[in-house]
């Protein structure tokens, strides 16, 4: 006879469903685990070996043949240390009552017998909902939202003893089932920064509530101490909380990246040193983790002096930009992780950073203008939204009364509320251009306009895209249900060069 217990296996982010079997027959005593399994999981052999001897009832000495399904797939981490268990023991007939295949269990076992938290439990617990499960036996972990999964009965367990008493059903031990959905905790005071504090960039700071309220990249240049990496740091205040989805997902991207995830409810925000290397930006490595592109899921990445960046890492976002996933293959395997994120990259105008500077004079040449600028290529460029050339302000100058970041976040989150009910969930950045272009229907008159200005500017298929995203962004920001003359007009004066040239043109449409 075989048993058949229920666990789950991860690849990257992604949950599947693993049946571990179990079989004991005559022979000398041993215990072998058979269904690709790496390092860790054969170790599980001297952990739930050493476990079970902490049982009470003596088991003859049998031959354990364990068996990973589906075989096909590779299994690393101990995430099934606990069902290997519950697997021998319902075998030996230590465990007498049926267990559900709509039942799983997660969790490493010390030699004692206690069951112990793992890497990837959270991305497990997801997967688990979508896989149709309805309970599951896991370890206490603090960083664990249980109450957010719906659907599924999250039983606490410390030891292997709970378990069996647990299916006998002689007593309950401490478990979680669904809850109501609490009040979200969000508080957007905890930001150390504010929009109101900037002093002048109104244009700049205009540009960034449009970013935000649509999911839009955005490049901005100008001479250092400008107010790039201010603005920038400053952005993430006027982002939406997240969505419980969404905060399930950061979530379990930190878990896998083991690192550190101070306010769950605010967008994540990624500012990575221009010498981290490609792998700690894409993600990698010989069992591949995510990188922090994936670390900025629904969040912002801030890429300050962009152009010091390598030239290869940066062509490395262009498929995680055009997707919002990044896809790392490795020899041990390949494995998907989301990477939807706001990039806002600054940038020096120039090698020296002082060309268009009022105060300094530029000393680059031409050549060395034209390659500077250069190290950021064409379809990385293309990707980029909205383009800035700031100037220095006069701190001297009284600031004049400007919107707070809890007023400017207001409109984003109305304006996100009008995307979503139109676009079906996607921002105005990432929706399908089919249906960008059903929902928000352009005259003949417009349509005319945005070729035009591409023919002469020498912008790409996907440059005139943009440009419409932009202007339903706009408009969803001013109310408007169409896409006005107005907000097309504004799209096309954010796409700006960094030589301080504005685009001259009417403020109409007419040619």
């Amino acid at each position: 006879m075989t048993v058949k217990i229920s666990s789950i296996g991860l690849k990257g982010l992604e949950g599947y469903r693993v049946q571990v079997e179990v079989q004991i027959s005559p022979g000398l005593p041993s215990m072998v685990i058979v269904g690709l399994p790496d390092v860790s999981v054969k170790e599980s052999k001297e952990r739930v070996l050493s476990a079970l001897r902490t049982m009470d009832a003596k088991r003859p000495n049998q031959r354990i043949v364990i068996n990973l399904s589906p075989s096909e797939q590779k299994k690393n981490g101990p995430l099934f240390d606990l069902a290997m268990a519950i697997g021998i023991l319902k075998e030996y007939g230590e465990i007498k009552s049926d267990i559900s295949p709509d039942t799983l269990f997660l969790g490493a076992l010390s030699l004692d017998g206690t069951i112990e938290k793992v890497e990837g439990m959270l991305p497990a617990l997801i997967s688990a909902e979508k896989l149709g499960f309805k309970k599951v036996y896991l370890p206490p972990d603090p960083l664990i939202p249980v109450d957010m999964l719906e659907g599924l009965e999250c039983t606490i367990v410390h030891h292997i003893h709970d378990v069996l008493t647990s299916i006998s059903g002689h007593c309950l031990v401490s478990h979680s089932s669904v809850k109501p959905q609490a009040k979200s905790s969000f508080n957007g005071s905890l930001y150390q920064k504010n929009f109101s504090q900037i002093i002048g960039h109104e244009h700049a700071k205009y540009a960034l509530e449009v970013a935000a309220a649509g999911g839009h990249n955005v490049l901005m240049s100008g001479p250092p101490g400008c107010g790039k990496s201010l603005l920038a740091e400053t952005f993430p205040s006027i982002l939406p909380p997240l969505s419980k989805q969404n905060i399930l997902e950061v979530i379990s991207l930190y878990q896998l990246a083991n690192e550190q995830l101070l306010n769950p409810e605010h967008a994540p925000y990624r500012h990575p040193h221009h010498s981290a290397s490609s792998v700690a930006i894409i993600g990698g490595g010989s069992y591949p983790k995510p990188g922090e592109i994936s670390l900025a899921h629904h969040g912002v990445l801030f890429l300050d002096e962009m152009a010091e960046f390598t030239k290869k890492t940066l062509d490395m976002l262009r498929q995680p930009l055009e997707t919002g996933k990044v896809t790392i293959s490795r020899v041990h395997s390949t494995v998907t992780y989301p990477a939807s994120f706001i990039l806002i990259g600054a940038m020096n105008p120039c090698p020296c950073g002082y060309l268009g500077s009022p105060s300094h004079y530029c000393t680059c040449t031409k050549k060395q203008i034209r390659s500077y600028i250069n190290r950021i290529s064409g379809p990385v460029l293309d990707r980029m939204d909205i383009l800035l050339s700031l100037n220095p302000v006069d701190l001297g100058l009284k600031n004049r009364d400007t919107d707070s970041s809890e007023i400017i976040r207001s409109r984003v989150i109305r304006a996100r509320e009008l995307q979503t009910e139109r676009n079906k969930g996607p921002t105005n950045a990432t929706v399908p251009f089919e249906t960008l272009i059903r929902t928000s229907f352009l005259t003949e008159k417009q349509r005319k306009f945005i070729k035009q200005m591409s023919m002469n500017h020498q912008w790409s298929n996907r440059v005139e895209i943009k440009i419409i995203r932009l202007a339903r962004t706009i408009s969803d920001l001013a109310g408007e249900t169409r896409i006005t003359d107005e907000s097309i007009w504004k799209a096309v004066k954010f796409r700006r060069n960094f030589e301080g040239k504005e685009i001259k043109a009417k403020t109409s449409l007419e040619t």
